[in-house]
């Protein structure tokens, strides 16, 4: 297997972000992620907190987390000559929070020997840097526009049992797993980072759940699908384009990529529109990525010893999925328009363990159960049935923009129950990504080791939460197949 090695002159640009100090090193395990989702309610680490002795607990038996506000998710404008600088800064947030994590998990018998050692030599030092770099933040984007005020009161961040799941039900055993069972990798899943056995629930017992608005005499019902393979190029880096754009290993985890060939950190509209792509249709050059899927196996991937893989607690056999499919539907109330070329859609939220569940928009299911999807728990299918993600993107747009300051302002979700966009936003084809696995159920009274777990690939501190979950899109159709997906879709008809 390999990663995408294509660089080019964008090399040069890496050696530039090296240079600057802001290609992170191996001490990086967090990235900027804000995303927007189907949950959309506010923003911020609306997550329950465990009561502070059981955090002490947990931080004796290396069973904490860090959390920390999302800067990114705040700043609802950046003016165009800020972006770049901003988007470092972000990323050096991440750095910062990435070393202060890895301080965490080495400092297991210090903590227990000193209980304030956390809060003196990890928690104290990680603030202050967050002070100082929310500060260059707040300044580049006063040169050019209104000052932020009040970013300053995101620098401190919490430490957090990980059996403290947001906004969710405690599962089998009481939540009680936090990290200490001996899964494959030992210590509870990826090297202690998950997944346990409270995060997997048989299928069989979740009642149906899945409801879809009424449709309405004037609704678009058309079906576009674009067949782009399951990513047999082997295609992968750690990059994202979309959130941590001119940074290297942006995303701290593994991406499958389908569409368009040329996608990491540093590619322009102009290389993705010239690129070429996995695609059928070559009028579709979209990038369509997700992060992988591993098996607990013990496998040696050709990541297992780098950023992003191994070195970043992403660990196992990569799964490739047995079947993809990309479905672009339409509205329930009525018709939709074009996508503008090169919108940019986020759907879920990686950091969704520790930010909350109001971005978090992850679907798993089992084939021949996909009347019950899971957002908190990963599924256990019955023999003879495969692991299905699904992820539903945005299908409102602003009628402005391709992106935004916080990456989801632009986009938005309809309404559940009428099938409306907000007001202000138009009705666009409605991407529906369903990714099946074929996957053994893994055994859960012994902690996955005769059949291994699977997690999907995320930042360590997120413990490999299947409510971490998420996709990513960047429209490359060209007009006139889009004008033709809009033809299609609002009159009704099948098409590819």
């Amino acid at each position: 297997m390999r990663r995408n090695t294509r660089r080019r002159s964008k090399t040069t640009h890496r050696a530039i972000a090296a240079a600057a100090g802001l290609a992170l090193g191996a001490g990086g395990l967090i990235a900027v992620n804000v995303y927007a989702s189907a949950h959309e309610s506010g923003s911020g680490n609306s997550t329950k907190r465990a009561p502070q002795g059981q955090t002490d607990r947990a931080l004796a038996a290396g069973a904490a987390t860090i959390s920390c506000p999302d800067v990114g998710a705040r700043l609802t404008s950046v003016p165009d000559p800020a972006r770049a600088q901003v988007d470092k800064e972000l990323a050096a947030l991440d750095k910062q929070v990435a070393e202060a994590y890895q301080r965490l998990r080495s400092s297991a018998g210090a903590i227990q020997q000193d209980s304030n050692f956390a809060d003196n030599a990890i928690m104290g030092p990680l603030k202050d840097k967050r002070v100082a770099t929310i500060d260059r933040i707040a300044i580049a984007i006063g040169r050019s526009g209104t000052k932020p005020q009040g970013l300053e009161s995101l620098a401190p961040c919490t430490l957090r049992a990980t059996g403290d799941q947001p906004g969710a039900g405690q599962g089998q055993n009481g939540g009680q797993e936090q990290g200490q069972g001996q899964g494959q990798g030992g210590n509870g899943g990826q090297g202690g980072n998950g997944p346990v056995a409270a995060d997997f629930v048989d299928i069989t017992t979740v009642q149906p759940n899945v409801t879809k608005p009424r449709q309405s005499s004037g609704a678009s019902r058309g079906v576009f699908t674009t067949r782009c393979g399951v990513n047999e190029n082997k295609l992968y880096n750690t990059d994202n384009i979309i959130v941590a754009p001119g940074v290297s290993n942006g995303a701290h985890h593994t991406h499958d990529y389908v569409g368009n060939q040329d996608n990491d950190a540093f590619t322009t509209n102009e290389e993705f529109a010239a690129a070429e792509t996995s695609c059928r249709n070559q009028g579709d050059k979209s990038t369509y990525y997700w992060p992988v899927l591993r098996l607990q196996d013990g496998t040696q991937e050709f990541d297992a010893q780098q950023l992003g893989g191994g070195a970043e607690g992403n660990t196992g056999r990569i799964l490739t999925a047995s079947q993809v499919t990309l479905d672009f539907v339409g509205n329930p109330r009525g018709k939709v328009v074009a996508m503008p070329k090169f919108l940019r859609i986020i759907t879920g939220d990686a950091k969704a363990f520790t930010n909350g569940t109001a971005n978090a928009n992850a679907s798993w299911s089992c084939t021949g159960f996909e009347d019950r999807q899971l957002t908190d728990k990963y599924p256990v299918c019955p023999e003879g049935s495969s692991l299905v993600r699904t992820s539903r993107f945005q299908s409102c747009w602003d009628g402005r923009s391709i992106d935004s300051a916080n990456h989801r302002s632009h986009v938005a979700f309809a309404d559940p129950r009428t099938g409306n966009c907000p007001n202000g936003f138009k009705a666009i084809p409605q991407l529906v990504q369903r990714l099946v696995y074929d996957v053994d159920a893994p055994s859960l009274d012994d902690n996955g080791k005769s059949s291994p777990f699977y997690a999907v690939d995320g930042f360590p501190e997120q413990m490999h939460k299947p409510i971490t979950d998420h996709g990513d899109f960047i429209n490359v159709f060209d007009e006139s197949l889009m004008n033709r997906m809009v033809q299609c879709i609002n009159t009704g008809r099948k098409c590819q």
